[in-house]
This record gives structure tokens, sequence and C-alpha cells, in this order.
């Protein structure tokens, strides 16, 4: 899927009105499929992230593409700031100081590995996310993840810690699929003037 500029911009203010309607009515902003470009009304896979600088204030989201585009950014955005199960529900004033960033999911693909090694040797540090499956047990980092953890061993030991696991447990029955991202964010500025950029 391809996301211009404008179209970017116009769904970073979808998740921020959702933001502000969640607030007042404690739900998503419903969302008017004919008012939105056919393409991003196809199912896809989002998620919504919240930061204050580099503080982490809410994140939620989607890993398979269940409904339109735009409507899976505008509850996840509420969520995000609602329903985060690591953090109290966001209030006016943290909203308004909060950053949102969004990512579309491309599928996810499933990676064939026998060892750690093997896994390590398939990641792309900066480029790919990760789902572990294991048991009923599942986790996954965004590409973003790569910021704060750059090293691939690093990467995969907190997201086995992020499913209740050891850092180092290994299993035949595991599963990993990884997965890229189309991400844009606010510019910290004030509101109602917010532009899309990529992230670094």
């Amino acid at each position: 899927m391809k996301i211009d500029p404008a179209e970017r911009r116009r769904l970073l203010e979808l998740a921020r009105a959702s933001l502000s309607h969640g607030l007042s009515s404690g739900r998503a902003l419903p969302v008017v499929l004919p008012e939105w470009p056919a393409h991003l009304c196809e199912p896809a896979a989002s998620f919504v992230t919240l930061r204050r600088v580099d503080q982490l204030l809410g994140c939620i989201g989607s890993l398979e593409a269940c409904r339109p585009l735009v409507q899976d950014i505008a509850e996840n955005a509420y969520a995000a700031s609602a329903r985060d199960p690591r953090f109290a529900p966001l209030r006016s004033a943290e909203l308004a100081e909060a950053v949102v960033e969004i990512s579309v999911l491309t599928p996810p693909q499933a990676l064939s590995v026998a060892s750690e090694r093997e896994l390590l040797a398939q990641l792309q540090p900066g480029v790919d996310g990760l789902i572990l499956e294991w048991q009923g047990r599942r986790s996954t980092f965004l590409p973003t993840v790569w910021r704060q953890l750059p090293r691939p061993s690093d990467f995969l030991g907190r997201l086995r810690l992020k499913a209740g696991l050891k850092a180092e447990f290994w299993a035949s029955g595991m599963t990993f699929y990884r997965y890229q991202t189309i991400s844009f964010r606010e510019e910290s500025m004030p509101r109602g003037q917010a532009r899309a950029e990529a992230p670094s």
C-alpha cells in the first residue's frame, strides 16, 4: 500500500480526532468510509503509538488485516490512550502533549528457522518487525523498537520477555513471523500545526 504525504497527514488527523472523541465519549471516532480513498479503506493492520518526548504513553495495534485501515487506525488510537494495560488512561493534558505515530503493517511472513542463530541471521535490524508465538503466548515488536534495541540478540531477548518467557528461552515449537511497516508521526509542535514525518 502506498500512502502519500497528504494522506499521511490526514490519517494522523484522524488518529488525533479519535483521541479527542474518545476522551469525551469513551469510544473511538466513527469513520465514514465513503469520505476516504478506496485504498485506505482496504483491510490492513496498524499500530498507533503515543509518546511524550521519549516516554511511551500507550501503544495498541492489530497484527491481522481484519477491518478497513482508516477504521483500524481510529480504533487503535483510542485504545492506545485508554486501553493499554501497562498504563492508566491518559488525561486531557497528557493527550495534548502526546505525539502520535502510526505504523501500517505489511502481511506477516513466516520464518523457517531451526535455531536462534538462523533466526538472528534472517532479521534485518531497523527494518523488520517480529512476531513470536509459542503455546498460546504471542508478542511483537515493531521495527521502531530497533532504536532502543539495535542488537538482534537483545531485540529477540526482550521480545521473549514480553511474551512471559525467559530472555534466552528456545523451543522447537516456537514460530516467528516478520513484517515491515510504513511509519509516520506528528512532529513535536503545537496541535493544529502537525505535519507528517518519517521516523528516524
